[in-house]
């Protein structure tokens, strides 16, 4: 309990210094300063891993699986890296809201700010959730595996148009437009503004509550996806953090460079796919952590790879 304790008052700690200190005005954020806020969150991430082999070999935490401190590690890293490319989908919807509501690059931090901090309750809640219903009833294992391979067979098969979404059109937009007011009008940073008829809610509120039910529904396919890694709580929920306190910084490394990463969709499906068998032959196939960390590994370096290669050469035809 008191690892948890440390955990989550080092989560508030972050936010704090985060809202507070380093981004306490708003302003721009370049793409030179998200890459350096990206490679710091990816590298404290790898370094967590050593926490977690301590704990695990100190024993400071529950360990319900009984899992060896090296095996722990490596759970963390791949569910680190599943929630972290499930992710990316998520920055395409988040850039796709902003556009549309038309969020000045200088508030968009604050937006997203909040959405994280709402982001890690819901999560906290859909995992805690998550893991009772597995430690239950085994048998959640084959839904949730059936579940994954529908949702990435899904992504495979679904046509242009079904993947479209505009946020002005969206259900969560009726319903919060039949709650409270909504002004087309920003005032810098607030979420709400005084108007002739009462106070109304300002794009940035909108944007908000939008990219945070978009991140519910997210999580109905990263939740389970990292629980065919491991149930045990704490390594759910921590790599769960870390992916969501490093998608800011990754959101405006990408921002300016979305196209160029479109092509891995088809990493996500492989790794869907992969952990949905995974859950499904559980109790026919024990499939060492290195063999699914490698998997998961090489599925976004190929992603990366052929969508930066096709990306360019879609300009190199156009020049």
């Amino acid at each position: 309990m008191i690892v948890w304790i440390l955990f989550l008052v080092l989560i508030i700690l972050i936010l704090a210094l985060d809202l507070g200190v380093f981004n306490k005005n708003p302003h721009v954020i370049s793409t030179k300063e998200a890459s350096k806020w990206t490679a710091i969150w990816i590298a404290s991430s790898f370094l967590f891993s050593g926490v977690v082999y301590w704990l695990y070999t100190t024993n400071y935490v529950l360990n319900p699986d009984r899992l060896r401190p090296g095996v722990a590690s490596m759970k963390f890293i791949t569910g680190y890296l599943i929630e972290l490319s499930l992710s990316i989908d998520n920055i395409f919807v988040i850039a796709l809201i902003f556009a549309s509501f038309k969020i000045k690059n200088e508030y968009q931090h604050r937006v997203l700010f909040w959405g994280i901090l709402g982001a890690i309750v819901f999560r906290g809640l859909m995992i805690f959730f998550g893991v009772l219903l597995i430690n239950k009833f085994s048998w959640t294992t084959y839904v949730f595996g059936v579940f994954l391979i529908f949702t990435a067979m899904k992504m495979l098969f679904s046509s242009e148009d079904e993947k479209e979404f505009n946020p002005q059109k969206s259900i969560v937009y009726r319903i919060l437009s039949k709650i409270i007011p909504i002004s087309t009008q920003t005032e810098k940073e607030h979420f709400f503004i005084k108007t002739e008829t009462g106070n109304a809610a300002t794009p940035l509120f909108v944007a908000l509550i939008i990219i945070e039910v978009m991140d519910v529904i997210f999580a109905v396919d990263s939740v389970p996806a990292i629980l065919a890694i491991t149930s045990d709580p704490f390594l759910v929920f921590s790599s769960n953090i870390f992916a969501i306190l490093g998608l800011r910084s990754m959101y405006f490394f990408l921002a300016n460079m979305l196209e160029k990463f479109s092509h891995l969709e088809y990493s996500l499906i492989a790794i869907l796919s992969f952990v949905g068998l995974k859950m499904l032959l559980h109790d026919y196939i024990d499939v060492p952590e290195w063999a699914s960390l490698g998997f998961i590994f090489v599925s976004l370096l190929v992603g990366v790879i052929v969508s930066i290669r096709i990306a360019d050469k879609k300009e190199s035809n156009l020049d």
